[in-house]
Parts: C-alpha cells; structure tokens; sequence
C-alpha cells in the first residue's frame, strides 16, 4: 500500500494532504523521515508516524456534516496557528479531516471524515456531486450577469461548467445569489462573480448532494445516518437516489 493511500485511510488527510505531509518532511516510516513521494509500506509491520505520533487505520469510519463558522481554517493543523475545523469537534478522538475546504472567511456545510475513499468520491470532478452557496455580493446583479454565471465563465484556469444561478433577494447595494455548481476549483464561486462584475462580499455553502444545515446552528455538527453515506456514495457511482 502506499504511503499516502494509508495515511488517508487513517483519517490523517485527503491523499492529496497526505502527499503535501510527506513532501513537509512530516511523515516517518519505521523511524526515519519519508523523503519521497510513492513509497509504499506492509501496514502490519511498519511503523508509521505523523509530527511524532503514531498511525493507525482504524475500522471505524465517521462521518461528520459541519456547520463551519467563518474565521476557521478547513484543515487539521496550520502553522499560523489559526483555529481549525476539526477544533470544533469534541466527541471523538479518532483523527478527522475536512473533506475538500471552505475557505477562511466562508461559512457554511463542510464534511469531516476519516475514510480516504469517501473522500476522493466526493471530490473527484467526474462524480459531479453538487454543491449549493448563497453569495451577498456587491451591486445590483444585471440579467446579463447571471446569463454569464448560467452559460459559464472564463477563469484564468478555463471556462466554468455551467451554474444554476437565481437571485434570492435584491437590496439597494447587494443581491443575494443561490449559486449551484459541481466543480471544485479553489475559490471558485468568489471568482465567478468578480468575473461578471460582483465581488462576494460573504459567502455560505448550504448544500452538498441532498445535505443541508437544518438543524444546525453556526458552529454545531451532526455524525451522518448510515443510509445518508450510502447515498452518497451511489450518487457519486452515478445511481442518482
């Protein structure tokens, strides 16, 4: 198995993560710093550590729906010592991390969980899994904006899919927006509208899939009911329920 496959199966991070560990000089293997990417272990006889701690894959996989506050980084360490998500969670002490990130300042619905493959179905773009956001953003959005947010937008990293875009509500200054989209580009719904002339002056993800917040205060979290993860794993094997 390698490395970065095992790390992420122990609720350490995304494999992505896991790699960027790695590459920090974090990660031990029988004592010794990992130099290299692609190393592969025996997880029944190797040791492996993480800033000094062991790592075990547990067979317990949690799954945990956040309602993440703005001032909180989606990750489970950061050098700045700025507060994180996983901060937030006080009922278990089974590793987590976030799955994908909101950014610093955004709000909203965030999936924590400590199963590697849960986490590349819901963040890998072919599964198309569809993320909900309301954006208040600066100025009185034109019809030909919207159009652009629906037919996609020309990013310095290429064009938008298209989005589903309505207006919630208009003030004198603001329109607030429901943007849906099912790619995961960083800071994408933020760069969309800056694009069409609307900067986000706050941002919240309300849904992913069929999940939302009800319920959920700012800051509160609820582990997923079992069917809701099985439904989310045959809508990203494209059985949509």
């Amino acid at each position: 198995m390698r490395l970065a496959k095992y790390l992420a199966e122990a609720g350490i991070a995304s494999r992505r993560k896991a790699e960027e560990l790695i590459k920090q000089k974090r990660v031990k293997l029988n004592g010794n710093v990992v130099e290299t990417l692609g190393v592969k272990i025996d997880p029944e006889k190797d040791k492996v550590e993480v800033d000094g701690k062991a790592v075990n894959i547990s067979n317990d996989k949690i799954y945990i729906l956040l309602n993440k506050p703005a001032g909180y980084i989606s990750s489970v360490y950061d050098p700045q010592g700025r507060p994180t998500v996983v901060q937030l969670i006080k009922d278990i002490d089974t590793r987590i991390y976030p799955v994908g990130r909101l950014d610093f300042d955004t709000e909203g619905l965030l999936l924590l969980t400590n199963d590697g493959d849960f986490t590349n179905l819901m963040l890998h773009p072919r599964y198309e899994i569809t993320k909900t956001y309301e954006a208040w953003v600066k100025g009185v959005v034109s019809s030909e904006a919207l159009k652009k947010l629906r037919k996609g937008v020309l990013l310095e990293d290429g064009i938008t899919a298209p989005a589903k875009v309505r207006i919630i509500k208009r003030g004198r200054n603001e329109t607030l927006l429901e943007i849906k989209i099912h790619e995961g580009r960083k800071r994408q719904v933020k760069r969309m509208c800056k694009a069409v002339g609307y900067p986000v002056l706050r941002l919240k993800r309300t849904g992913l899939a069929f999940l939302n917040l009800n319920g959920l205060k700012t800051g509160e979290y609820r582990h997923l009911h079992p069917d809701e993860v099985e439904r989310l794993k045959l809508m990203a094997a494209g059985r949509r329920c």
